[in-house]
C-alpha cells in the first residue's frame, strides 16, 4: 500500500477514534476490523493502548503508556518494524498488527491494590535544591504516581481506565495495563543511543537490537558527548550530589546539595555510569517528559525503562552515543 493512501486512511480513521475526555473502552474488547486498524498521526483510543501494550511487553517502549500517537510511539513503531524486517513506516499497519498479535495476552489486567501501594509515605517534592536536601527519602506524590509508574501508564489514563476509583484503599480493585512480569532482558553486548530520534537501543553480539527505549539527550548547553564510550557501573536507587558549577541554569548562591535516594531523585532510581566524566544514563522523576524536553547531557529514561537496561548491561559494556 503506497504512503499516500496509509496516511489517508489514517485520517479518516482519526476523526473517528475516542477522545481521552471520556472513560477508555477495554482495548481487549475490540472487533478484529477495529484490533487491524491503522495506527498513526493525531489518532488516540482504545487500539493506540493495545499498541503501546504489546510494543512495551515486546520490549520496544514509547515511554508513559497514554492511548495517544506521538513521535516515541512513532520512534517504536519503527524500531520493532526494523528488528522484525517489517517496512519501516512508523504506522502500526497490517504486518505490523499480524506480528504484534502474536502476543496473545490480555492488554489489561485487573490488579488489587496492595498495602505497600498505598503504604506511602507520600509527599510533595519541593523544587528548590535545599529544601530537596531536608528530604530523608524523594518518594512518591501519591499513590496513584505510585502505580502510574508500576504499570508504565499516565495517572491521567490511569484515571480514565478507572472512573471513579481513588487508588487509595488497599483491596480495591483496578485495571491496568499488562506489563508486569515481563521476562527479563537478555545481557546486551551494547548500547546505541540516537541523537537524531531520541532513541536507546540495546544490541546483542550478533548486532541484533533487542530493546529500544526513548530517551531525553542534552541540549544546546550540554551536548550529548557524541562518540565510543563504556558502562563504569550501575547504581541502583543512587543519592544525587547537585553541583551548581554543572549546571548552567543554577542560581546564583546556591550551594551544593545532597539528594536522597528515591523515584523522584534527580536521576530516578537508576544511574549507569559512562567513560565520560560527570555523564550518565539514568532514569527520571518525571516520564512524561521523556524525548519531548532537554537534559543537561546526560541520557534520561523513565524509570522503568532505565531499571530495565540496568538489568541487561554491565560494566564494561561499549556505549555509542551518535548523531
Amino acid at each position: 500500500m503506497k504512503m499516500q493512501h496509509l496516511l489517508a486512511l489514517l485520517m479518516a480513521c482519526a476523526t473517528s477514534s475516542v477522545t481521552l475526555a471520556a472513560p477508555l473502552p477495554n482495548p481487549d474488547t475490540l472487533t478484529e476490523t477495529e484490533r487491524a486498524q491503522l495506527i498513526g498521526p493525531k489518532m488516540k483510543g482504545s487500539a493506540v493502548l493495545r499498541a503501546q501494550v504489546l510494543l512495551d511487553r515486546a520490549r520496544f517502549s514509547s515511554g508513559e503508556i497514554d492511548a495517544a500517537y506521538g513521535q516515541n510511539l512513532r520512534n517504536a513503531v519503527s524500531g520493532y518494524q526494523k528488528a522484525n524486517r517489517l517496512q519501516d513506516t512508523g504506522i502500526v499497519d497490517a504486518p505490523t498488527w499480524a506480528v504484534l498479535n502474536t502476543d496473545t495476552a490480555p492488554v489489561l489486567v485487573a490488579y488489587t491494590i496492595l498495602d505497600t501501594d498505598v503504604a506511602g509515605p507520600f509527599h510533595p517534592i519541593p523544587t528548590d535544591w535545599a529544601d530537596k536536601a531536608k528530604l530523608k527519602e524523594l518518594g512518591y506524590r501519591s499513590a496513584r504516581e505510585a502505580l502510574g509508574e508500576k504499570f508504565h501508564v499516565s495517572p491521567k489514563l490511569l484515571d480514565q481506565l478507572n472512573p471513579g476509583k481513588s487508588f487509595t484503599s488497599a483491596g480495591e480493585e483496578i485495571m491496568v495495563p499488562n506489563v508486569a512480569g515481563t521476562p527479563e532482558l537478555p545481557k546486551a553486548a551494547k548500547i546505541i543511543v540516537d541523537q537524531s530520534d531520541r532513541t536507546l537501543s540495546l544490541v546483542d553480539a550478533d548486532g541484533k537490537v533487542i530493546a529500544q527505549f526513548p530517551v531525553t539527550t542534552g541540549s544546546k548547553h550540554d551536548p550529548l558527548p557524541l562518540g565510543d564510550w563504556k558502562v563504569n557501573g550501575v547504581a541502583r536507587n543512587p543519592v544525587f550530589h547537585y553541583n551548581p558549577k554543572l549546571f548552567w541554569d543554577a542560581e546564583p548562591g546556591e550551594a551544593k546539595a545532597k539528594i536522597a535516594a528515591g523515584p523522584n531523585n534527580p536521576v530516578g532510581v537508576v544511574w549507569i555510569d559512562l567513560s565520560k566524566e560527570h555523564y550518565g544514563i539514568h532514569g527520571t522523576p518525571e516520564p512524561a517528559t521523556i524525548g519531548k524536553t532537554q537534559s543537561h547531557g546526560c541520557i534520561r529514561l523513565t524509570n522503568w525503562d532505565a531499571s530495565a537496561l540496568a538489568q541487561a548491561v554491565a560494566t564494561g559494556v561499549d556505549v555509542l552515543l551518535q548523531k
